[in-house]
């Protein structure tokens, strides 16, 4: 059961809530709701980019049993960042910026160890799309042992312009695939990177893949073939520490 503190319920606490900036990670809208109060929340949650899910009635209905007028706002656990806004911000600050991006993971647990990984080994930000990809609510929160209180989530609406813009600003863009031939550990890591993984049903999506500068495989020696999408995330992230490691003390 979803904690109440998680959700806004009814027409007018929402607006509130969407007019107040809140931090909402999606809306579900009934299908049985009329179409100009729709279109309004719709329209003012976009400028947010706040994603809108329409549902049957019953799907909210099972989150709260309240006059929700067919309206619920999913409260996020965190506040989202913009890469546009960070990218800049870290230059400024004389990071070699270091981030990951998550394409089409789902799963609570996955994007939780993900992100545990990520703030143990000083990544500067997750970088994930606003449909298609998991919640940053509270259970993720507690998942990745509450390394999302001091990792900077960036939530985009586009993908690939978010990636498009990262590499555009000096990030190499390094994605993981098992068609490649150049193991992980021959890549450079050493200046701006951000490392991008795949959901584990579907991997890299081909528009994100082609704007990968480097594509690299982890090589596997079983009968499944099958990391999971946490591991194989701890495996880059460390090697990207392990390589700055060694150029910051001189070690070739």
């Amino acid at each position: 059961m979803i904690d109440k503190t998680q959700y806004i319920y009814g027409i007018h606490a929402v607006l509130e809530a969407i007019d107040a900036g809140k931090d909402i990670d999606k809306i579900l809208l009934s299908k049985t709701l009329n179409d100009e109060t729709a279109k309004e929340i719709s329209e003012r949650a976009r400028e947010l980019r706040v994603p809108v899910q329409r549902v049957p009635v019953q799907k909210i209905d099972r989150i709260t049993r309240r006059n929700h007028q067919g309206v619920l706002a999913m409260m996020a656990a965190v506040t989202y960042y913009r890469v546009e806004d960070l990218v800049p911000q870290l230059f400024d600050e004389g990071v070699n910026p270091f981030v990951v991006v998550l394409d089409g993971v789902t799963d609570v647990r996955n994007f939780g160890a993900v992100a545990r990984t990520c703030e143990c080994a000083g990544v500067n930000a997750i970088v994930i799309p606003d449909r298609e990809s998991v919640s940053v609510n509270a259970d993720a929160v507690k998942t990745s042992a509450g390394a999302l209180n001091y990792l900077p989530v960036c939530r985009e609406r586009n993908l690939v312009n978010a990636v498009k813009l990262l590499r555009d600003s000096g990030f190499k863009i390094v994605g993981t695939s098992d068609k490649q031939h150049q193991p992980y550990t021959q890549a450079d890591y050493t200046g701006p990177v951000a490392i991008v993984l795949g959901a584990e049903d579907k991997g890299i999506s081909p528009e994100i893949m082609r704007l990968c500068d480097t594509q690299v495989l982890i090589p596997e020696f079983g009968n499944i073939n099958s990391l999971n999408v946490s591991v194989a995330g701890g495996i880059m992230i460390y090697e990207v520490v392990r390589q700055r490691l060694n150029d910051a003390q001189g070690v070739e």
